[in-house]
């Protein structure tokens, strides 16, 4: 009896841990959620299409000319001379006609179609970018989310047990009843600072799902990753040659330039003459079999395709003015990123450090309650300390999480992780 019930013990506490590690939570890391999202978010799925499209393309750019086939009979005679024989004098011909593209329109069409599957592919870096940088926000918000969470669940703890210290002091006549009230009272701060970090974390984590198009339940889903600051930002002048070097957008603008030169080129080539070279072959009657050759030139008096190459210089010049326009929007996004980085740094290096604002409030919460659960400061400073160290908290770690914000706008200017 007893080895059954032992049996039957197990089996439970297997059982629990089974279904503990079935409904455990899954924390992913910032490289996980970023490879999961680039493998399933539909938006990068459909511009991996576009470059399919425009591949295609180039197959039909590259195409040659069909030749064209011409069968001829001509010379019947079926109400004149022998109406039995209306074949006698007949004239059967079969031509061949072939267009000769010069000038090298097909390599022309050909580079045209492939220098616009290359900007279709910087493009699809320059989305990626975009999206990752709303998808950087969503994980960094919800490592802030959990950052105040596990500070309201530290301070409301910490309270608690203040409190429970407090409720002694009162039953041993330490302490007025007015005080303790006062100190109940407070409490409520603390818990409703632990409700509104609850709510606004598994809000965080259901976004961060729903941008990863990922149905995992809120519960079972959690993020980890480093929640601080780094001192050192390298120099302005070597995130400009990061961005001039990474920028998909800027690439882009530039491959423009680069179509728009072989456009011109190629309508340029589409105003010269392509002969259409042909060979016949027939007999005429009654016994004598023939071969000839042709060559059709059009005649180029007029030139048909000025507008088109006047068009295509015009785009030159467009594109060059996009190029620029690039470029000048490239350093103003580095720079106002890059000052936004150093001012967050700026304003966190004071709490860090033995004598910065995060050991100095501790420092003063810890030395205020010791002296007042001595009754040796009064109330309400006491509970002005507590709550100015809830209030530094709290201001640092939105400070580390506008600062990781900035550091993810200065990887999309500059197109590529500078700041991990």
């Amino acid at each position: 009896m007893r080895q059954s019930i032992w049996h039957l013990q197990m089996g439970f506490l297997l059982g629990g841990c089974l279904c503990h590690a079935a409904f455990a939570q899954t924390s992913m890391t910032w490289q996980q959620v970023k490879n999961k999202f680039e493998a399933d978010n539909p938006n990068l799925r459909a511009g991996q299409l576009n470059i399919q499209e425009s591949k295609a393309n180039e197959i039909t750019a590259y195409l040659r000319p069909n030749p064209d086939m011409t069968a001829g009979l001509d010379q019947l005679q079926p109400f004149n001379g022998n109406p039995y024989r209306p074949f006698a004098y007949a004239f059967p011909l079969v031509a061949f006609d072939y267009l000769h593209e010069r000038q090298h329109k097909r390599e022309l069409r050909l580079e045209s179609a492939q220098k616009g599957t290359a900007i279709a592919e910087t493009q699809q870096l320059d989305l990626e970018r975009t999206l990752l940088f709303n998808l950087r926000s969503a994980f960094v918000l919800t490592l802030q989310a959990k950052a105040l969470l596990a500070n309201a669940k530290e301070n409301l703890d910490y309270y608690d047990r203040e409190l429970s210290i407090s409720r002694v002091r009162f039953q041993s006549g330490d302490i007025a009843r007015i005080d303790l009230d006062r100190l109940v009272l407070q409490r409520a701060q603390y818990e409703s600072d632990y409700q509104t970090a609850l709510v606004n974390a598994r809000t965080a984590k259901v976004t961060l799902l729903m941008m990863l198009n990922d149905r995992t339940p809120v519960d079972r889903f959690d993020v980890t990753g480093p929640f601080e600051f780094q001192e050192r930002v390298m120099a302005l002048d070597e995130f400009h040659a990061a961005a001039l070097a990474a920028r998909p957008d800027l690439k882009a603008a530039v491959e423009a330039v680069d179509k728009a030169e072989t456009d011109h080129k190629l309508a340029v080539s589409n105003g010269s003459t392509d002969p259409t070279f042909g060979v016949d072959l027939g007999r005429n009657p009654p016994i004598t079999i023939y071969i000839g050759f042709s060559v059709d030139i059009p005649l180029r008096i007029f030139d048909r395709n000025q507008g088109e190459k006047a068009r295509t210089e015009i785009d030159i010049s467009h594109a060059q003015r996009q190029k620029d326009a690039a470029e000048a929007q490239v350093f103003s996004d580095v720079d106002s990123a890059y000052f936004t980085v150093v001012s967050s740094v700026n304003l966190l290096q004071p709490y860090k450090g033995a004598d910065g604002y995060l050991e100095t409030a501790l420092r003063v919460r810890e030395a205020m309650s010791f002296a007042y659960q001595r009754g040796q400061v009064a109330l309400l400073d006491y509970l002005d300390a507590q709550r100015d160290y809830r209030a530094t908290e709290v201001a640092y770690i939105n400070l580390v999480g506008a600062y990781l914000s900035a550091a993810s706008q200065l990887n999309t200017a500059v197109g590529r992780e500078v700041i991990p």
